[in-house]
């Protein structure tokens, strides 16, 4: 699938089934996604994979800081895919690279890997909300200090029966200017 398609045909994808990619799989698509730009090469970033019962220690964090009322809705959400990525934002203090800069660098490598994984024939959604503030999903996924959890890219096969449009390509001619040399 060449770049343009993948661009053009991704889409946050709902109902994500077995497989996913199998943790070599998801390593060589990281390396490649790794080569997104990133000023001074820090990869301000790690990942921990959560499958079958990690992804059930996780729904147990969660449900411990819901609402009685949303424990077994939380709790369900942690299944919709077989393969949950955590996404941990790992900035490099003290550092020439400001940590605004080490951010946008690992959005590009995370927007990498969705097409990436696109591409593979693997669906993905970006999830995040408040629980990325949880301090025990925090504990689970051994945060450091300074770290921060963006959220969490759900990844697993597209439902076949699902139906996919191609975007629509949108005017940005509101969005770009040019500037004339003013003699």
């Amino acid at each position: 699938m060449d770049v343009t398609t993948a661009m053009l045909t991704r889409r946050s994808e709902h109902v994500l089934l077995d497989p996913a990619p199998d943790d070599n799989e998801f390593t060589y698509l990281l390396k490649v996604a790794a080569a997104a730009p990133d000023h001074g090469l820090l990869r301000p970033w790690r990942w921990v994979l959560l499958r079958g019962g990690d992804r059930d220690a996780l729904g147990a964090c969660f449900a411990e800081e819901a609402g009685e009322d949303r424990r077994s809705q939380v709790i369900a959400k942690i299944q919709r895919a077989p393969l949950l990525a955590s996404l941990i934002f790992t900035p490099v203090r003290e550092h020439k690279v400001p940590s605004w800069e080490q951010l946008a660098a690992t959005s590009g490598m995370a927007h990498a890997l969705m097409l990436l994984l696109h591409s593979r024939g693997f669906g993905s959604i970006w999830r995040t909300g408040q629980l990325v503030h949880s301090p025990r999903a925090r504990k689970l996924l051994d945060l450091g200090e300074g770290e921060e959890l963006l959220g969490w890219l759900y990844i697993g096969t597209p439902d076949p029966a699902g139906t996919r449009k191609r975007r629509v390509l949108c005017d940005v001619s509101g969005r770009l200017t040019t500037l004339s040399a003013v003699a």
